[in-house]
């Protein structure tokens, strides 16, 4: 651990940017990914089709909920880099780096979500398919987002096991909760990305690898908004 230096108000107004980003994403992942796609997304291609077509504006919904998630993400960025870049400016802009790939990916993956919507209004151009294959093509097309999903974790993850290093050697936040940081982000990135070259280790890893990453952004979303850094 470093010599812990004085901390500058701007890093103090960063670490509340934090603390609230942190908590709104958790929050946001949960609302759309666990209640509007564990609601309205199954594996029969027919029935979720109708799902969404009954559910049209929830569907939208979490698709704007997943934007300012990402938006939000951007923001949690460089209020890291605010406060970590006195602790190790190259690494410090490396994760931003890393973190930065994985919102890219996920603008587009959120961007991608409205192509059911237009698959399934049947516009002019698609009237050549058939009721049923236009429900298996937008079907094909949410299930793209798992895996865009899935990109998004491995490069966050990563993202996140540097800046949670540097959170260790930063002495700003409890030690114990900065390593959990680290642990918690190499599950993530590692796991989703065992799950592309062993399918099968999904099945018993899922949802598991993401339960630490819960608890540390939880946790530190919470102490910065109540402890906020040291005095």
């Amino acid at each position: 651990m470093i010599e812990l230096r004085a901390i500058e108000p701007a890093q103090r107004k960063a670490a509340t940017i934090v603390g609230i980003a942190y908590l709104f994403a958790m929050a946001a992942s949960m609302f759309t990914e666990g209640y509007i796609r564990g609601t309205l997304v199954v594996a029969d291609a027919t029935v979720t089709a109708q799902n969404i077509l009954n559910h049209q504006l929830l569907f939208r919904i979490g698709l704007g909920v997943e934007i300012l998630t990402f938006l939000s993400d951007a923001t949690l960025i460089a209020a890291l880099v605010v406060i970590l870049t006195p602790i190790n400016r190259h690494l410090a802009l490396y994760a931003a780096f890393l973190r930065v790939a994985a919102v890219s990916v996920g603008i587009m993956m959120a961007a991608h979500g409205f192509d059911a919507l237009r698959i399934l209004g049947n516009p002019e151009y698609l009237r050549v398919f058939q009721t049923d294959q236009l429900a298996a093509l937008a079907r094909l097309s949410i299930g793209t987002h798992s895996t865009q999903y899935a990109m998004v974790f491995i490069f966050l993850g990563f993202g996140s096991t540097v800046f949670a290093y540097l959170w260790l050697r930063s002495g700003y936040v409890p030690k114990a909760l900065a390593m959990l940081g680290i642990v918690a982000s190499l599950a993530l990135a590692i796991g989703t990305f065992s799950f592309f070259i062993v399918p099968s280790l999904q099945g018993v890893l899922y949802p598991l690898h993401m339960v630490p990453m819960f608890f540390f952004e939880t946790g530190m979303g919470l102490w910065l908004l109540i402890k906020g850094l040291p005095k």
